[in-house]
């Protein structure tokens, strides 16, 4: 068979008929199929557009800071709608209230927020970063007895809850076994309350009380001290959880939230 060489020949060499043989008996390598990645699939970046359309919450912020409420509202983007690879990922953010006195402040945070959502990626390093925010004048207890060092880190703890409800962060949740022993600790801290509810009744009211007014002030230990939130008025904040959920029990400080004891 006559086969045309084009290019220059550089060198040569004769076949053997034993090296016929030997290329017969070598196994052929299975040719190498490189899987390209899907090119439909849509990830966040700047040059998505904006839907007519888009879904979202609205978040309450009731600060003792500032006389009127905040709304903050999180509008999401929905990626490849329709398959497997859907998504949900912030797209922009809003804040209004009555209060004009932050507006450029309020302004310029939610532009950079929303400017941050649109590049894609990590964007969850936004909570920690907004929750490290302490007010030189200190911060405060909102409903249900959590600590909160300032305005902004109100709102990066509203994006932590928003970003948590689409899935982007994921909220590890209590063990069955730490459940219990908080539900064991709340008990015996009720019990312990009514038992001495009973013997300052037993004991009587002292003058110008009566059993009612003694009784009131019983319960008034294991009050709700927040929306969601059943924690005595008396506990102090724990260290780990940052909610005023810590009570003396057996000598030891124990959180009625999370379960974290300094005792072990």
């Amino acid at each position: 068979m006559a086969i045309k060489i084009s290019k220059k020949i550089k060198g040569y060499s004769v076949q053997k008929p034993e090296d016929k043989a030997k290329e017969a008996a070598a196994p052929v390598a299975a040719p190498v199929v490189e899987l390209e990645p899907a090119s439909n699939i849509i990830q966040m970046h700047e040059k998505v557009e904006r839907p007519e359309v888009l879904i979202g919450n609205t978040y309450k912020i009731k600060s003792p800071l500032v006389e009127h409420a905040m709304y903050v509202t999180i509008n999401d983007i929905v990626l490849n709608p329709g398959t497997e690879h859907e998504l949900r990922r912030p797209f922009e953010v809003f804040i209004n209230s009555k209060n004009m006195d932050h507006f450029q402040w309020i302004v310029a945070l939610t532009r950079i927020m929303s400017a941050v959502f649109r590049k894609g990626g990590d964007v969850t390093f936004l909570v920690d970063e907004m929750k490290a925010v302490f007010d030189p004048r200190g911060g405060y207890f909102k409903a249900g007895g959590v600590y909160m060092p300032s305005i902004v880190a109100e709102i990066g703890s509203v994006v932590e809850e928003h970003l948590k409800s689409i899935g982007m962060i994921l909220d590890p949740e209590l063990s069955e076994a730490q459940r219990q022993l908080i539900a064991d600790k709340r008990a015996a801290y009720e019990a312990r309350a009514k038992k001495k509810s009973s013997e300052s009744g037993l004991s009587g009211a002292p003058a110008g009380t009566s059993g009612t007014d003694g009784a009131s002030r019983a319960d008034e230990a294991v009050q709700v001290t927040g929306e969601g939130a059943s924690f005595p008025p008396s506990a102090t904040m724990c260290f780990k959880c940052n909610t005023k959920a810590t009570v003396i029990m057996d000598g030891c400080a124990t959180c009625l939230n999370c379960g974290y004891s300094k005792c072990g």
